[in-house]
């Protein structure tokens, strides 16, 4: 597995795992706003350059199992809902320890960019990115409510050794 800049060249791979989060019904947090593009062009020319965008590739078969993004800086919805990093993994391929090892790969990167108090956010009820969070050393810090999506949010930090 490994973390992989999106390009063109993952085009086929990129459009697959976004059809699959479009049949599944699901939201696809943490997805860099790929659900609202059916171009990947497009998709990768929207693109913050505030943010690091990241495939999580299966390098055996270059199967995109995941997507998470780093922001570099935080604003004021950032800093109270949603924090320094965002995921998701498709639908087909959870429960394999993917997000776990995805998050982790993406803290050396944050490590890199000289954020060491990282902030990583989850829906309250979903148990599954808690684990990786705390699997990950993330620290629990608050319940939030955030009003635009009435959605209670929990907030973990995680500290990085210089």
């Amino acid at each position: 597995m490994k973390l992989i800049k999106p390009t063109m060249q993952y085009d086929e791979q990129i459009q697959d795992f976004r059809r699959e989060y479009l049949e599944s019904g699901e939201s696809m947090d943490g997805g860099a706003s790929l659900r609202k593009f059916e171009n990947t062009k497009d998709w990768l020319d929207h693109l913050d350059p505030l943010e690091s965008e990241f495939l999580y590739v299966r390098e055996e078969d270059g199967k995109v199992v995941g997507l998470i993004q780093i922001r570099h800086k935080l604003n004021e919805f950032l800093a109270n809902y949603a924090g320094h990093i965002g995921y998701c993994v498709r639908p087909g391929e959870r429960r394999k320890g993917y997000a776990t090892r995805m998050l982790a790969d993406a803290l050396k990167e944050c490590e890199a960019l000289g954020i060491c108090d990282v902030l990583v956010c989850c829906l309250a009820d979903n148990e599954a990115s808690r684990k990786t969070i705390t699997k990950n050393g993330g620290v629990f810090d608050a319940k939030v409510f955030e009003p635009k999506s009435e959605s209670w949010i929990e907030r973990y930090w995680i500290h990085l050794a210089r």
